[in-house]
């Protein structure tokens, strides 16, 4: 069953928490879906702006972003230190901090 594996994957000790986790990842999707078009619109972005002042944009503001609400949903649904492992891990990986040799 796909919840074992994500328990097993996360390491967490059961199926609610897992859905909990997937109810976080959700609720970060759905806002970032909402403010980015806001967010764009404040940097004067529009339908002649480039593609790649968007994928900067993204990157600098966006994606950093999203880590910040992934925390605070995960504190307000009480999963902030499994959030907490898993965005320094992603940034671990982008940044290659704590390369284990």
């Amino acid at each position: 069953m796909w919840i074992e594996k994500l328990k097993k994957r996360w390491g967490v000790k059961n199926a609610w928490q897992v859905l909990v986790i997937l109810l976080v990842f959700a609720c970060t999707g759905f806002t970032i879906l909402f403010l980015k078009k806001p967010i764009y619109w404040v940097l004067g972005f529009d339908s002649q702006t480039p593609t790649w002042q968007r994928v900067v944009a993204w990157i600098v503001l966006i994606l950093p972003l999203y880590n910040v609400l992934l925390l605070a949903y995960g504190f307000v649904f009480g999963q902030f230190r499994f959030f907490w492992l898993f965005v320094n891990r992603l940034f671990g990986r982008l940044f290659f901090w704590n390369r284990q040799k």
